[in-house]
């Protein structure tokens, strides 16, 4: 497996679960979303039950990244696309 067939299998699942964590969030904000708060709903195995959270953690692993750092980098790109995705940077 290269390295971006790793850096999109990680992305994946944990781009479409953060994106759903700031929809839930007051005023859909995906500033200042924290990697403990994604974590957090990660444990929750009711909220978007249809992520795979073995993947989330299997991506961040295989790109030999600690999982905090991989979602603040994702978090960090979604931001930038942030009203695109109906999210708020507010």
């Amino acid at each position: 497996m290269s390295r971006l067939d790793r850096a999109l299998y990680a992305c994946d699942e944990l781009s479409g679960f953060v994106h759903a964590v700031a929809l839930v969030r007051p005023g859909r904000v995906i500033t200042g979303l924290e990697p403990s708060s994604v974590k957090k709903k990660l444990k929750d195995k009711a909220f978007a039950r249809t992520v795979n959270r073995d993947d989330v953690y299997r991506g961040a692993a295989e790109l030999e990244v600690e999982l905090d750092e991989h979602i603040a980098f994702v978090v960090a790109a979604l931001t930038g696309v942030a009203p695109e995705l109906g999210l708020s940077v507010g």
